[in-house]
């Protein structure tokens, strides 16, 4: 036991391609959070609360649009390039389709919002603001962050992102000093991430030898409709995992959604994790689960359980400094926030939890079983987590929002051994010996 130890020095693990995949995806995130932070004071500085606000409130709508625009290609698409790594013409296709499809639902989704817009008068009190937002959806379409995943080479992506991330707070700087230029807050993001995204796709064609064809209208059809089933468990996901404030909206008063609503952020920021180390590893997955089971189980296990162990602890770790993150956060004692953070401090636990079952999903491109497990637990959240916050306010959505997190877990056990036994019965047989 000493000798295996031993024998995965830090340098050895860094030199996994896994690992580095975890690394760089995580260097995405925590660059986000950074910029985020620094962009909002100078942001409301500039624009005032009130625009604040409307920009915040447009990237909302932007945020759900962007999962059409995304119709599952950020899940099947990795998988396909990793499958495929040495089969240049064989990636033309598929990037060519996938990029293709992702610009016209853009195109789609552009539509739908002036149609709201301007047909139907909706967004009125930031519609211009909304408008020039649309620009983010073309950036979500044109990032090709998926096929950095399959080829397990994310420096480069995580680069670029940083780099894009950078233009838009120098354009904040330069460009936005009045409450009458909020609307082109989001446009500067879109701008600096269309314009940093061009320049990764020239960087495939002419670099990695990638062509891009012009598909047939059949072949995105087919392309989309393939992927159908991913969106909508996308769908289901994002309400099931976002959606426990707006259920607390109902019954709570403004003082208590906003104590739960800073212990929620807190929450969500690190359960991004266990959602990290599925987009990292699932890659080499699906070839090793193509090629011998054996070493799937054996990669899969460490993956596994060293998730579990480093999400215990910065569980454990958050609950014991529940009451300093918010003193930082919020400049005074919410003991109301506090008890909450310390519940939702183990969501990413359990989330944890499901990790495996989730990578064995989307090795075997199993979009059916994704979607009906995403839907089967929304249908359990709804309920709960409406009946728990009515009775019980935000400590029974607390309640709730953990509940769910088993709840999908013995979902997605039970479809597991249902129709993948095999390699489920090989993960969980022989433990010791690994």
């Amino acid at each position: 036991m000493i000798e295996k130890i031993t024998s995965h020095t830090f340098g050895g693990l860094f030199k996994n391609k896994s690992i580095q995949n975890f690394i760089f995806l995580i260097t995405i995130q925590a660059s986000n959070i950074v910029i985020t932070l620094i962009s909002m004071p100078l942001l409301i500085q500039s624009i005032g609360v009130d625009g604040f606000g409307l920009v915040n409130l447009s990237l909302s709508v932007i945020i759900l649009a962007n999962i059409m625009v995304g119709f599952g290609y950020n899940l099947s698409g990795p998988r396909e390039v990793a499958l495929h790594q040495n089969d240049k013409e064989m990636l033309s296709h598929i990037v060519s389709n996938i990029v293709f499809s992702k610009v016209l639902m853009a195109l789609l989704a552009t539509l739908g919002i002036v149609v709201a817009i301007f047909g139907l008068n909706m967004f009125r009190e930031y519609q211009w603001i909304l408008l020039f937002s649309v620009l983010l959806l073309f950036s979500e379409a044109t990032l090709p962050i998926w096929f950095f995943q399959g080829l397990e080479k994310m420096k480069l992506i995580s680069i670029a992102n940083v780099f894009s991330k950078l233009l838009y707070l120098l354009g904040i700087v330069l460009f936005i000093h009045t409450p009458d230029q909020s609307k082109w807050v989001n446009f500067i993001m879109g701008a600096a991430g269309l314009g940093i995204n061009m320049l990764l796709l020239l960087y495939i064609h002419y670099e990695l030898e990638i062509k891009f064809y012009k598909p047939k209208f059949i072949q995105l059809f087919a392309s989309l409709k393939e992927n159908g089933l991913l969106f909508l468990s996308n769908i289901a996901t994002h309400i099931s995992v976002n959606g426990g404030l707006i259920v607390l909206s109902f019954f709570a008063s403004a003082a208590t959604l906003g104590m739960f609503s800073l212990a929620e952020r807190i929450s969500m920021v690190l359960r991004v994790f266990p959602s990290m180390v599925i987009l990292s590893i699932y890659p080499n997955a699906t070839k090793l689960l193509k090629d011998d089971l054996r070493k799937f189980v054996v990669f899969l296990r460490k993956a596994y359980f060293g998730s579990l162990v480093v999400s215990l602890f910065v569980s454990l770790l958050t609950f014991a400094l529940a009451p300093y993150i918010i003193q930082l956060l919020s400049k005074t004692n919410l003991a109301e926030s506090v008890t909450y953070l310390r519940m939702l401090a183990f969501v990413p636990l359990f989330a944890c939890l499901n990790v495996a079952n989730v990578v064995i999903f989307l090795a075997r491109d199993q979009k059916e079983l994704m979607f009906r497990s995403s839907w089967i637990l929304l249908l359990y959240m709804l309920p709960v987590c409406f009946g728990l916050s009515y009775f019980y306010g935000g400590i029974g959505l607390s309640y709730g929002l953990l509940s769910t997190e088993l709840m999908v877990l013995i979902i997605c056990t039970i479809l597991n051994f249902q129709k993948n036994g095999d390699v489920l019965k090989a993960f969980w047989m022989n433990i010791n010996s690994v």
